[in-house]
């Protein structure tokens, strides 16, 4: 498709049709500057403003379907052929506001397991999430214009998540087009290109089904216009059986046998923790009944015992009492215990999240402490001046200071990655891991917080498309659930129910090889995003100059 020069000022309402979602009528002739004409036509495109953004609205609550615990990942192709159709060939102010449109209700909803924290800490972070939205929407109408659109627009998601994994305080990635397709025909792209280009590969799909459409709109079914829509349509579905040609690497180099301890907490919400011990000694109990059925002879002995994030609910060498029971667990069990603590330092106005590696001959260990800490979970920036206008945060006594190494260990004989809870969604600290000599992959969490509200099957989706990605199995260790067992090919192997004290005897399938993933690291995502950018730069550019070439007509 030929770039063409924006509508002039006396065309524009030409331009609006069915007005919802951008399609173009035929044209007709401009009745005459009028007063009662003039507000006809701005009653007109109020009307189909308000009905477009209802669309937007609409289509980026079909995307938060498409994400667990409803898992409808076709609906994630549907949503973003919604959004380019709704932002095709409008301008860029019109566009910036219905991407906005989109992306406030689809954050809303995706993350409503926050409401536990508060209603204000939903609507408040779906802002922020929503406002990346509004240069996205900008960007797919200006690149609208350009032949190969759907290529750009692809590009431009991509663009749009890597800006949002990072920005600000180190990013939030939940919600990225991949984590919705974790178990779909796109899935085996997290070999070749990670996250990153399995989203590029849904958000291709959809745009091309939003030409297939427009085409379809436009032809009526005959012509030129028809084949166009035909191609287009047939482009999507090779674009989506991609997938099944990327060969995902599975087979292992060994195995270990893990039990996966997952004790549950008093209950679900902010106040999981109830009485000092009260989870420890869960995880503790746990584990010697562990112990008696081993000696009893019903299940076999582990090589390695995995404990979740927080399953010490006081720092053990701050508390005898804590330091105690958990050396009582571990030499009776007689194998190395992966425990997660809170850590007090490294001085008194900071603690470690952290995963410690306990002997039963030789006590604490190796540890691996949490490097990319949640903003306003586990710090709050800018102390001193949020916590005189939002006085919840003074219940985050101390900042989590963030660990300088990858959770690389030797543990049960195995070299194993331990990555804790939301580290899991990014990219670089998950590929660092395993590019560090991990055979497998461990995922220490707490999720106690968010029980029963859809975000532990979020986060065990992030695990399936890991696996995928790096060739790697991950077993995941939770306080109240969902554990689980994740094969390297993305199948949940084993999985825990939420708030039940549980233990897992897996095996887990050890790798060595890398995937082309590893080895490429974040190239397909910053190639694809600059791809994106310099359309956008494109579309201005040929807009600029068709303006002057009209004006000087």
């Amino acid at each position: 498709m030929a770039a063409t020069v924006p509508p002039r000022p006396d065309t524009a309402t030409a331009q609006t049709v069915d007005g919802a979602i951008g399609v173009p009528e035929r044209a007709r002739p401009v009745e005459p500057e009028h007063r009662p004409g003039r507000l006809r036509r701005l009653a007109r495109a109020g009307r189909a403003d308000w009905r477009r953004s209802a669309l937007a609205a609409a289509s980026g609550l079909a995307l938060t379907a498409a994400f667990p615990p409803y898992g409808l990942w076709p609906l994630s192709i549907a949503a973003v052929a919604a959004l380019a159709l709704l932002t095709h060939r409008r301008t860029a102010r019109q566009a910036a506001w219905t991407g906005f449109a989109f992306g406030l209700p689809f954050f809303v909803w995706l993350l409503q397991w926050l409401h536990v924290v508060g209603w204000d800490a939903v609507i408040g972070l779906s802002i922020i999430e929503a406002v990346f939205f509004v240069p996205l929407g900008a960007a797919l109408a200006l690149t609208s214009r350009l032949p190969g659109w759907p290529l750009w627009g692809g590009c431009l998601w991509v663009a749009e998540e890597l800006v949002r994994d990072r920005l600000p305080f180190g990013g939030f990635p939940w919600g990225r087009l991949a984590f919705a397709n974790s178990a779909s025909p796109f899935t085996p792209l997290a070999a070749l290109g990670g996250a990153p280009l399995v989203s590029f590969g849904v958000a291709l799909t959809g745009g091309l089904v939003a030409a297939a459409v427009l085409a379809g709109w436009r032809s009526r079914g005959r012509g030129r216009q028809a084949l166009i829509g035909l191609g287009a349509a047939v482009l999507a579905a090779a674009v989506a059986a991609c997938g099944y040609a990327v060969p995902v690497p599975t087979k292992a180099d060994g195995q270990l046998k893990v039990a996966v301890v997952q004790g549950n907490v008093a209950q679900p919400g902010m106040h999981f923790l109830g009485r000092p011990m009260m989870i420890l000694n869960n995880h503790v109990d746990a584990t010697l009944q562990l112990a008696r059925d081993i000696k009893a002879g019903r299940v076999a002995r582990p090589d390695l015992v995995i404990w979740p994030e927080n399953s010490s609910d006081l720092d053990p060498f701050t508390y005898p009492q804590a330091y105690d029971a958990i050396t009582r667990a571990v030499r009776t069990i007689g194998v190395p215990v992966l425990v997660g603590a809170l850590v007090d330092g490294p001085d008194a106005d900071h603690v470690q999240n952290e995963g410690i590696l306990w002997s039963p001959v030789t006590g604490p260990g190796a540890s691996y402490t949490k490097q990319h800490p949640v903003p306003f979970g586990e710090y709050v920036p800018f102390r001193k001046e949020l916590t005189k206008v939002i006085h919840r945060l003074d219940e985050i006594q101390r900042d989590f200071y963030p660990g300088n190494h990858t959770g690389v260990m030797t543990m049960g004989g195995a070299r194993l990655g331990d990555v804790i809870c939301f580290e899991v969604a990014y990219d670089g600290i998950v590929r660092d891991t395993v590019n560090a000599g991990a055979r497998a992959i461990v995922v220490q969490t707490n999720n106690a917080t968010y029980g029963r509200t859809g975000q532990p099957e979020q986060q065990l989706a992030m695990y399936q498309l890991r696996a995928v990605e790096h060739g790697r199995a991950v077993v995941a260790a939770a306080t109240s659930g969902i554990s689980a067992l994740v094969e390297p090919d993305g199948t949940v192997k084993r999985q825990s129910k939420e708030f039940t004290r549980e233990v897992l005897n897996v095996h887990l399938p050890l790798r060595d090889g890398t995937t082309v993933a590893d080895k490429i690291g974040a190239v397909p995502e910053w190639t694809l995003a600059m791809v994106g950018v310099l359309s956008c730069a494109v579309a201005i550019w040929l807009g600029r100059r068709g303006r002057m070439e009209d004006k000087g007509k």
